[in-house]
């Protein structure tokens, strides 16, 4: 049995993921949530990606300074219920769905890869491929 490919996102999708994260990030700057946790930390929520139904919807956050992850994300998965009402109030939705918190890796993820291409073996590689297409781009030109 062979798996098919994830599909895309939808219009709606991204237009109500878009909603709900500016909805949760309004609540988070303004001190909605009271966890001491939280108190007074600046967090970012980088993106919002519902489930093709609608019903579950996965919020990525970071810290600002990326710090404490774990402790932010299980503090705001604590005050998922809160959220949702909040999201319920700010949001027009005929079914708001269930939030849930994840730490977001895509900055680190993107490190990684500017570290790799920094990397003077790679830089190496690089630049040699460069001259080997300049040749070939010569030769088909009839220049020798």
């Amino acid at each position: 049995m062979s798996r098919q490919p994830a599909k895309a996102p939808t219009q709606r999708q991204l237009r109500v993921g878009e909603e709900i994260r500016h909805a949760v990030a309004l609540a988070i700057e303004r001190g909605e949530i009271r966890d001491p946790v939280l108190f007074d930390r600046p967090i970012t929520v980088t993106e919002v990606r519902l489930s093709p139904d609608l019903k579950n919807a996965t919020a990525f956050v970071l810290p600002l300074g990326g710090s404490e992850v774990s402790e932010t994300v299980d503090a705001l998965n604590r005050a998922s219920a809160y959220l949702r009402g909040w999201v319920a109030k700010h949001v027009r939705l005929r079914h708001v769905p269930r939030l849930n918190f994840t730490a977001d890796i895509s900055f680190d993820t993107a490190q990684k890869i500017n570290d790799a291409l920094n990397d003077p073996r790679v830089a190496r590689d690089l630049v040699s491929h460069q001259d080997d297409d300049a040749e070939d781009d010569d030769s088909v030109d009839g220049r020798d």
